[in-house]
């Protein structure tokens, strides 16, 4: 909010995420026990009936044979926004399409598999028609928000789960984890996938922009969502009409902008995360952050003054 007579921004509790008490958790999911969740001092649950917070899941508990009969006449997209992505594009699409996918002999929990090339100079959307996808091409100068209403627009699932073009090690379970919650709980309206980053060979220190930007903005400017180990992940599914309601920041502000916009909407309780394991990508040089960075924060600023989105 801004402070009276000053004419700055207050960071603080922001209206409609919830009471304000940081949630500080302690414990890894998949590590055998669930994991705990601390809210003004009181050690509870965190777990599918605790619907007034952030849940967390295990993206393998949830199998695609079980869900295709969860499913009940939904249909569910898979969407991958891609720029000069010809070196993995068309892995991350067969990691989709063959186990998920009836016509590439798949289970039948997606539906569709669509790419939308944000305007490459290379061959992204080429390798991703040959691997089975459906290309939307987009014209340069957009950007990832941009790129992921198209994709909403160009696509008929009631389930969109969004993937980035950019992984190495893309696995089915990605999709059956972040649909998962979807499918069986009709509270959920969104779910985040977090990992583990490695970065140059070591186990982790990847995700630079969310630890030293993302992460402390929600610390400090919407506590409520502290408990959120990846706000940047461009692994996210949501409902249709979810996505409909609240919109695309554009840029590189997309995924923290949706995830405070839901929050905003519909409350923290509304939200899951899934552990996907590890996550290998192509890490980027410091000065192609910066951009990012820059559309995170703006994505924030905007967001920090109570109100209720249109």
């Amino acid at each position: 909010m801004v402070v009276e007579g000053t004419g700055r921004r207050q960071c603080g509790p922001v209206g409609g995420l919830g009471s304000g008490t940081p949630a500080h958790r302690h414990g890894r999911a998949g590590d055998g026990a669930p994991a705990v969740l601390y809210r003004g001092g009181h050690r509870v649950r965190d777990d599918l009936g605790m619907a007034s917070e952030l849940r967390t899941l295990e993206g393998t508990a949830f199998s695609s044979e079980q869900l295709v009969q969860t499913k009940a006449g939904r249909t569910v997209s898979v969407l991958i926004p891609s720029r000069d992505e010809e070196r993995t594009v068309a892995a991350v699409v067969r990691a989709v399409r063959g186990p998920h996918v009836l016509d590439a002999g798949g289970t039948g929990l997606v539906d569709e598999v669509v790419v939308v090339d944000d305007g490459s100079s290379d061959a992204t959307a080429g390798a991703a028609r040959s691997a089975g996808a459906r290309v939307v091409r987009l014209a340069p100068g957009g950007g990832k928000g941009q790129a992921m209403r198209a994709g909403l627009d160009a696509s008929f699932g009631d389930v969109v789960v969004f993937l980035d073009a950019d992984v190495e090690n893309t696995s089915p379970n990605f999709v059956s984890g972040l649909v998962g919650p979807l499918l069986l709980h009709d509270d959920i309206t969104l779910v985040k996938g977090f990992y583990r980053r490695p970065l140059h060979g070591a186990p982790s220190g990847g995700g630079r922009v969310t630890e030293l930007v993302a992460r402390p903005l929600i610390e400090l400017c919407f506590p409520e969502l502290a408990a959120v180990r990846q706000p940047l992940a461009g692994e996210t599914a949501a409902h249709r009409w979810v996505l409909e309601k609240v919109g695309f920041a554009d840029g590189y502000g997309v995924e923290l902008g949706l995830l405070l916009d839901v929050a905003r909407r519909f409350g923290v309780g509304s939200l899951a995360q899934v552990d996907l394991g590890t996550r290998v990508h192509r890490n980027r040089p410091l000065d192609q952050l910066r951009p990012q960075a820059v559309d995170v924060l703006r994505a924030a600023l905007e967001r920090m003054d109570p109100g209720t989105p249109s």
